[in-house]
């Protein structure tokens, strides 16, 4: 899988600009804020339909305009497929295929699929959980676009239980409210079933991600503790033995169904006491294990860099084994690393189908990536 061409239209900092790509290495090289990271996060969007910088569509549309425009050319296996799509902040963003119209944006993801690694991911490892969550998720979703709907579906469940919580929290003369509480049980068989395919699928994708991740560690620190990864779920001890480990049982979605809504029966009173949902995916964490203790807090700052690279290298090796090699997009990442780490990234980068590299200098980029060279600046992109 590669891209052959780029096009954005009012993203971020670019007016419009069209980059003719081919395979193997393309560098982009030119002084920060020049855009060089926009375009990757542009491919990235194409490929998650998120931003790996921000939450909201709304800063990827260049100032003072209405929307955005991204177009790229995606070649896999000899067949080529066009994916237009339209950021429109405060509106629903349409997607094209072929020119085509498709029902849904979601319906492109798929088509690309991408692994970025950026000076950002060192929050995979000392950031919050939620950033452990949303990696899992994209990387899901990447796996099986399916996804996509279940992790959608789950989040409109969850806010509208934790809204119904308030409500039924809320007592009438010293009594809970008894239709707001009967309302509650039919959203936690919503909240159950959309949840129990969210967690099988992370479940089993921990257990296919996990030794790639120990195997990525070892090779880019082979200094330094082993690297574990494990899933923990709210849940606690009631999540069946064996799920999400490597070479353990496959995850059965209606007995995490079952299992889900036995936990929130069991959590009712001290939901309904703070007004939101204690059980179930969103309160979920994966473990990042560096020898016996968390890297969260314990690992120093060159252990917490190896740990966020072996993480997306793992997941490069996942994908490229398991569907065709996705695009590897390095986004200003060798000026963050020593020799060692340079070395190890530039030797898997450099046996990547396609790899798109952004940096400041030429001096930051290894020469295991000679491949096409663009200079960035102010007046746009210019092959070097």
């Amino acid at each position: 899988m590669y891209l052959r061409h780029l096009q954005v239209t009012d993203f971020r900092s670019w007016e419009l600009l069209d980059l003719p790509l081919e395979p193997g290495a393309t560098v982009l090289v030119g002084p920060n804020g020049r855009g060089k990271t926009n375009l990757l996060e542009a491919i990235g969007y194409t490929a998650t339909l998120s931003s790996h910088r921000v939450a909201t569509d709304t800063p990827l549309v260049r100032h003072g305009c209405e929307r955005a425009l991204v177009r790229t050319a995606v070649v896999n296996e000899g067949r080529e497929l066009t994916i237009e799509l339209e950021i429109t902040p405060g509106k629903a963003n349409r997607a094209r295929v072929n020119r085509g119209a498709v029902g849904r944006p979601r319906d492109v993801l798929g088509i690309l699929r991408t692994v970025l690694f950026s000076p950002e991911d060192l929050a995979l490892v000392r950031g919050d959980p939620g950033e452990r969550r949303r990696f899992l998720d994209e990387l899901l979703v990447l796996r099986a676009p399916r996804y996509a709907g279940v992790r959608s579906d789950y989040e409109k469940v969850l806010r509208q239980r934790n809204a119904l919580l308030k409500t039924a929290g809320k007592r009438r003369g010293g009594k809970e409210d008894p239709y707001a509480l009967s309302t509650l049980d039919v959203w936690d068989n919503h909240l159950a079933a959309a949840g129990a395919q969210l967690l099988a699928g992370r479940l089993d994708l921990v257990a296919a991600l996990a030794p790639y991740t120990s195997a990525a560690y070892a090779g880019v620190a082979p200094d330094s503790r082993p690297a574990e990864i494990g899933y923990r779920s709210s849940l606690g001890d009631a999540l069946p033995e064996g799920y999400g480990v490597a070479g353990g049982s496959a995850a059965s979605v209606q007995e995490l169904t079952e299992v889900l809504l036995h936990a929130l029966g069991e959590s009712r009173s001290a939901e309904l006491e703070r007004g939101v949902s204690l059980v179930g995916p969103h309160r979920d964490e994966l473990d990042l294990i560096l020898g016996e203790a968390p890297a969260k807090g314990y690992a120093s700052h060159g252990e917490s860099w190896s740990y966020a690279l072996a993480l997306r290298l793992g997941s490069y090796e996942l994908l490229r084994g398991e569907a065709g090699e996705p695009v590897l997009l390095l986004d200003d990442v060798f000026a963050e690393l020593d020799r060692k780490r340079r070395a190890r990234l530039a030797e898997v980068a450099a046996s990547a189908e396609q790899v798109l590299v952004t940096a400041a200098v030429d001096e930051d980029v290894p020469t295991e990536l000679d491949g096409i060279r663009f200079a960035v600046s102010e007046s746009g992109v210019a092959r070097a």
